[in-house]
């Protein structure tokens, strides 16, 4: 245990074990306060736990957990309110003792002099002086004025949030427009399948964020940390705050390898890989290569997930690389999908059990994988069938590619923006906010119905820009999007299932049935796939030219 000191009668620490208690006991600790929210990291013992053990060494706990990256307020108020109540010394405890330190931090402001407070944090170990202007706002985040304003703030540079500021650029040039994003590099996630699939390099599906913003759009780099829509205002990590007319809201979602017990470990050896991580696709290609026989496990977690073919794109581009050489006999491919139904639009379920067949694919549904041990090649799935009590199965395997649980980022799930699910709770059909009149949402951290691909993000982002340009003019809405989103699915090198439908599994086809029907394997969608949509996404999508992606009419009673 790392117990780090800040006055006499207060120290952080890292998380700690019920074990720790008599070293705690002896240290002189007389209560503790936990920071860490239950549930945040799978080797983490519950408040609960720590409570037991702390009691029977004549130990106080009070829990007043806070989330990763956010601080509010009533975070501070809380602490404060323990910290007056509770015997001292104190210890509080987080993942590393930060939000502890910082929670201190806020609650001396304002009592102590702050280079005082800087000094005792920064002998402990860690370093506010990038909240150091909240701790001179007496411990509050100030969000009355902004250290900048903008008409339009878009949080996240994906594909959605660079597409909508190239969008109003070319509606609105006059526009003053800042992205908020802390990456450096951006990504063309759809080509990791084909990454994985030995067919693109990882390079061609990267470049460089600055080379991306549009001209005239201001770049922000840096995370955001909490949103005031009440003040108009985003607070960045570090407590700088920017101001808006209009926000717009696109920050993807959030991969979850840590609610997979020991997957973190093992990714990228042991045979464990993903094409949802740009540094294990092409890992994924040698895994492929290599094999020549035993089980091969192809994981699908519980919806919703970005692109929810590409785990079973994977199997099939590995199920053809493997036929093709003539080790496929040797090969036992598992499907191990946590939902009931090979792909949620019926319509072109009957072509991909083709390709299952011809893989000789076992499907295991409601299977959820829950654990990986990559040095044993095991993994656990909890099963839970229909009217069936749940249990647990261990599978070995040779070789394990991993879809990760998703959800929305924290920032979002903790926002007065999410809806109950933690996702940007927006209306279906304008993408606006549902309570807060200037706020817009798309891409995958929006809980509209609709799949969470690339190609959905190209149709929303021309409606965003579409009904922002009405808004600022005085009007109501003028476009509505309608749920569209396009899936490739490379059922064999050279040929693809052209998976296209809006809200309801409703078929949305981009070409007539004669020239390309998307419910059967064709050439013509490989050639789509492979040549044209990565120069699409390049040079139309992120510069603001809609080809095939002009926003449609709102529709009155869609309102």
């Amino acid at each position: 245990m790392d117990m780090n000191k800040i006055t006499d009668t207060f120290s952080v620490s890292p998380q700690i074990a019920t074990g720790d208690m008599p070293a705690l006991k002896a240290a002189g600790i007389r209560a503790i306060i936990c920071n860490r929210p239950d549930g945040e990291g799978a080797d983490q013992p519950s408040f609960e736990e720590i409570a037991a053990a702390a009691r029977e060494a004549g130990i106080e706990a009070r829990y007043v957990p806070v989330p990763s990256g956010m601080v509010t307020d009533a975070d501070v108020a809380a602490f404060g309110t323990a910290m007056a109540e509770l015997q001292r010394p104190v210890l509080a405890y987080c993942r590393s003792g930060t939000r502890s330190a910082t929670l201190w931090s806020f609650r001396e402001a304002g009592k102590r002099p702050m280079p005082e407070i800087l000094s005792a944090t920064k002998a402990a170990g860690y370093d506010m002086n990038g909240v150091a202007r909240r701790i001179a706002n007496g411990g509050r985040t100030p969000t009355d004025t902004g250290d900048a304003h903008f008409d339009v703030v878009i949080v996240g540079a994906g594909a959605g949030g660079i597409s909508v500021a190239a969008s109003l650029k070319a509606r609105k040039p006059g526009l003053e427009i800042a992205v908020i994003d802390p990456a450096d590099v951006h990504y063309y996630q759809p080509g990791w399948t084909m990454v994985g699939g030995g067919i693109f390099d990882a390079q061609s599906t990267a470049k460089t964020m600055g080379s991306l913003i549009p001209k005239g759009v201001h770049w922000i780099k840096a995370a955001v940390a909490a949103f005031e829509p009440g003040n108009d205002a985003v607070i960045l990590d570090g407590c700088r705050v920017v101001k808006y007319d209009r926000l717009v809201v696109c920050p993807g979602l959030k991969l979850d390898w840590e609610k997979v017990e020991g997957l973190e470990d093992t990714l990228g050896r042991n045979g464990v890989t993903s094409n949802y991580r740009y540094d294990l696709a092409p890992y994924t290609w040698e895994l492929v290569k290599s094999m020549r026989q035993g089980r091969a496990i192809f994981t699908q977690p519980p919806m919703p997930i970005k692109c929810a073919g590409a785990p079973q794109k994977a199997m099939y581009l590995s199920g053809d690389a493997w036929f093709r050489r003539g080790v496929l006999k040797d090969i036992d491919i598992q499907f191990m999908n946590a939902g009931g139904v090979l792909f949620g639009v019926k319509d072109y379920v009957p072509a991909l059990m083709r390709y299952v067949e011809k893989y000789d694919a076992t499907l295991n549904f409601f299977h959820d994988l829950v654990a990986v041990d990559g040095p044993a090649k095991r993994a656990t799935f909890r099963v839970a069938k229909p009217e069936t009590a749940p249990a647990e199965v261990t599978v070995d395997f040779d070789m394990i590619h991993v879809c990760p649980p998703q959800v929305a980022p924290d920032f979002i799930r903790v926002s007065p923006l999410a809806d109950a699910a933690g996702w940007v709770d927006v209306d279906q059909a304008t993408l606006r906010h549902k309570a807060f009149d200037n706020i817009w949402s798309l891409g995958d951290a929006m809980n509209a119905p609709n799949a969470k691909t690339a190609a959905a993000a190209r149709k929303q982002a021309p409606t965003v820009a579409a009904n922002i340009v009405a808004d600022i003019a005085g009007r109501s809405a003028v476009a509505q999007y309608d749920g569209y989103g396009s899936c490739p699915l490379t059922v064999e090198r050279g040929k693809i299932v052209l998976a296209e439908f809006g809200y309801g599994g409703a078929l949305k086809p981009s070409f007539p049935k004669a020239l390309l029907d998307g419910t059967k394997p064709s050439r013509a969608a490989w050639f789509l796939k492979e040549r044209l949509l990565p120069p699409i996404y390049w040079q139309a999508m992120l510069k603001g030219k809609e080809w095939m992606a002009r926003p449609e009419p709102l529709n009155v009673a869609a309102e």
